[in-house]
């Protein structure tokens, strides 16, 4: 049932969901709340997945994959990419903002 209603957003909505979710994990990792944080982390995994499996992103598919190596190492490896929350907030925004003119 998700995939299908997950089909129907546009790209720019799809990322802003997964930008918001990654944003709930770094609002609760500030917290000190891990739990809440993995769980909302890996709830924008399970959105990223489907926005690479979808495909209309066919071509976008190498920068998705990155995105989701690059996300993973900053919440569960040695941030080997020099990430910060900053860098992900800045990331994210421009889909809220396309999102929204869509």
């Amino acid at each position: 049932m998700l995939a299908e209603r997950w089909q129907k957003l546009s790209f720019f909505e799809q990322m802003a969901n997964i930008g918001s979710e990654v944003e709930r994990a770094i609002g609760w990792r500030k917290k000190g709340n891990l739990k809440y944080s993995n769980l909302a982390f890996e709830r924008a995994l399970e959105l990223l997945d489907l926005t690479i499996d979808e495909p209309k992103n066919r071509e976008r598919r190498r920068e998705l994959l990155r995105l989701r190596e690059v996300l993973a190492d900053y919440f569960f490896a040695s941030n080997s990419f020099s990430s910060s929350d900053t860098l992900w907030h800045n990331y994210f925004y421009p889909f809220n903002w396309a999102a929204r003119l869509t």
